[in-house]
């Protein structure tokens, strides 16, 4: 009996070992941007300026010192309503960017703005105003930038985003970073040019993560973070296992007192 107990004990000591070994992390692993301090200046971060594309859903509202001239160039405000109830908010009607690029401007007829800037298609709305109004003011909004993050985050999803730039650290931020069975070396962006998916591999543990081409997100853009080892190997053991080694344990001490006991 006394021998059975004694290799139970040591059986059950090695499966919570190896069960601890198996779910450590390293350094290594878990941190970002390591070797920032031996290099000691970060890689240059590449310029960005994003630019309009199909399917982007825009606001775009004219202003001037004459408020009744002005009305023709701005699309109605209209009014959405929750639950079916008469009570809401009111926004702006935005216009869609068609496959072409094309808007279709109140009065100015079907522009272009496909592949500009948004300070680019500001001003070409301005220059073509100048004929109808003095001193126009134009402002425009890409209202449905969004990103999808998943994958071993705390939480994953997706995130509209209120301006047109945001970058890969800051949507990672969005989704509570990631868990600590992430594999941080490894990111995963997958974005869509012009109908073609391209898939791009991010290091966030080294710092040339800030001149990656994917540093900064596009519309639509989505982000996997996979499992690392630790995270694999303990689902290849089973999500019970800590329930079972604690339920081992409990028996082996149970029969240890009984053995006391029965001296």
């Amino acid at each position: 009996m006394k021998t059975l107990l004694e290799k139970s004990l040591k059986y059950t000591f090695l499966l919570i070992a190896i069960s601890m070994v198996s779910s450590c992390g390293t350094r290594k692993d878990i941190v970002y941007f390591q070797n920032i301090d031996q290099i000691g200046a970060t890689s240059s971060i590449n310029e960005y300026t994003p630019t309009i594309r199909p399917d982007d859903m825009l606001t775009i509202t004219v202003s001037a010192l004459d408020q009744d001239a002005v009305r023709p160039f701005n699309l109605p405000t209209v009014t959405f309503g929750s639950n079916g109830s008469q009570l809401g908010r009111e926004r702006l009607e935005t216009y869609l960017v068609d496959s072409s690029g094309n808007i279709d401007f109140p009065v100015l007829g079907k522009l272009k703005l496909s592949g500009l800037t948004r300070i680019q298609a500001t001003q070409l709305i301005k220059d073509m105003l100048k004929d109808y109004l003095k001193d126009p003011i134009v402002n425009i909004r890409t209202v449905n930038f969004k990103v999808t993050i998943l994958g071993e985050v705390t939480r994953p999803g997706s995130y509209t985003i209120p301006n047109d730039r945001i970058t890969i650290l800051e949507a990672l931020g969005l989704a509570s970073d990631l868990t600590l069975q992430g594999q941080r070396n490894n990111v995963l962006v997958i974005r869509e040019i012009n109908n073609k998916t391209i898939s791009y591999r991010v290091d966030l543990t080294s710092e040339e993560v800030f001149s990656s081409p994917y540093y900064y997100l596009t519309q639509n853009d989505v982000i996997y973070v996979e499992p690392n080892n630790s995270r694999i190997k303990s689902s290849s053991v089973g999500p019970n296992v800590g329930a079972t080694l604690s339920f081992i344990s409990t028996l082996v001490t149970v029969a240890a007192l009984i053995v006391s006991i029965t001296r």
